[in-house]
């Protein structure tokens, strides 16, 4: 017997924004000083709300979440705004 895999998308489970934030925490604790991995995941939060063009909407340069580029803090904050979330710090 053959086995089928599909592919896992994270946008079919981060629907609601308390997933998303929960999404979003738990890649900034374990990859927030990997930028692809942070671009990836404001793309897949901007898609699960249905923003398609997360760059026009957050004003940024096309090239500033393309992949491999550097994510900087600036695009970072304007992204997370856009998508709803505020920002905030707490210690480890």
């Amino acid at each position: 017997m053959t086995d089928k895999l599909t592919r896992w998308n994270a946008t079919d489970h981060i629907k609601t924004p308390e997933a998303q934030v929960l999404y979003l925490d738990a890649c900034i604790e374990d990859c927030g000083e990997d930028s692809a991995v942070m671009i990836q995941v404001l793309r897949d939060i901007a898609h699960a709300q249905g923003i398609e063009d997360l760059i026009a909407v957050a004003g940024l340069d096309p090239d500033s979440l393309s992949d491999g580029c550097e994510l900087t803090l600036e695009s970072f904050i304007k992204v997370a705004y856009v998508l709803g979330f505020q920002i905030g710090a707490s210690r480890r």
